[in-house]
């Protein structure tokens, strides 16, 4: 199953020419999960992957520049007739917040559930998860880390073969944990099956300081998305607001020894190849995307995370 990670919004809470407020979208196969949907969010998608029917947008917290996309985004769904429902997970106070927002959209012609999640509830997704954790900001507000299930080991065709397995069903059986007959007797699944392999992991932190939370969350993921809003010599500020340092967000990636961490949230006013240079003496596997920029994330055995610079605009491209 593939799976990439699109940043739509990589900007601080003002937005520049460049850069615009946080969004991020994750696709896995057939799925699409928006995490949060800052302003403009449905115009980046049209300037790059299309206008993406996603399946549920996970909000990290309620400062506007997270949600204050999302009125004009649902609109523009019931607009171009969507039926398939649609839902949003938040913090508490979720609820509320629609209540305010409704008056906005209006009638919509699909159905839109609200979920209030609290730290460590799970969502089902498709063979995974995904679980919001506490993050360290000025106001309530989650991470949220995205789990795959555990996949079959690899399956030894020449052992099966060896041992008397005919092709087929009994292939199928094994690879399901059953024994099966073999030409000299039984065949157990250990026998031709490696061990499980673990599935991929991502990390959206939002807007946090430093925390330990983040750190557990995240901890051997191919991808930790993390707040960089300030440089060092602003280390008292990013603390006062409930933002990180480029640095804090390194070590913080460097101590739950993911493989790449993708720097977002930066400070328009910060030139980003500098602050970069500076994560970079903490945790060097470190890339601060731009709008429209790609992570392709492979599984362990394939590779590491890569980043594909304007990599929504080329996949669109070859669509």
């Amino acid at each position: 199953m593939d799976l990439s990670v699109a940043f739509l919004g990589t900007g601080g809470a003002v937005p520049s020419a460049r850069r615009s407020t946080a969004s991020v979208l994750v696709s896995r196969g057939g799925e699409r999960l928006l995490f949060d949907c800052g302003e403009g969010t449905q115009r980046q998608m049209q300037k790059s992957l299309g206008l993406v029917q996603v399946d549920s947008i996970f909000i990290t917290h309620f400062h506007a520049d997270h949600f204050l996309g999302v009125p004009g985004l649902l609109k523009t769904y019931d607009l171009t007739d969507r039926v398939t429902p649609l839902t949003v997970y938040g913090p508490r106070g979720l609820v509320d917040l629609f209540k305010v927002l409704g008056r906005l959209i209006g009638r919509i012609g699909f159905e839109l559930d609200l979920v209030e999640l609290e730290p460590g509830e799970r969502v089902v997704i498709e063979e995974g998860v995904v679980e919001p954790f506490p993050v360290e900001h000025s106001v309530r507000a989650h991470g949220y880390v995205l789990v795959e299930d555990e996949r079959p080991g690899r399956f030894d065709l020449e052992a099966a073969k060896r041992l008397g397995v005919p092709e087929g069903p009994a292939f199928a059986a094994l690879q399901r944990g059953e024994t099966v007959a073999g030409s000299e007797g039984s065949v157990e699944p250990g026998q031709v099956v490696g061990e499980s392999r673990p599935g991929r992991k991502i990390a959206i932190t939002g807007d946090t300081g430093p925390c330990r939370t983040t750190v557990e969350a995240a901890r051997g993921a191919e991808l930790l998305v993390h707040d960089a809003s300030f440089a060092e010599e602003e280390v008292q500020r990013a603390h006062d607001t409930g933002h990180s340092t480029v640095g804090q967000a390194a070590s913080v990636a460097r101590e739950a020894e993911v493989a790449m961490l993708a720097l977002v949230h930066i400070s328009s006013r910060y030139h980003v190849g500098a602050v970069l240079d500076e994560a970079r003496e903490v945790f060097e596997d470190c890339v601060a995307p731009r709008d429209f920029d790609l992570v392709e994330v492979p599984f362990s055995e394939r590779g590491r995370p890569e980043l594909v610079k304007n990599g929504t605009r080329e996949r669109r491209e070859e669509c």
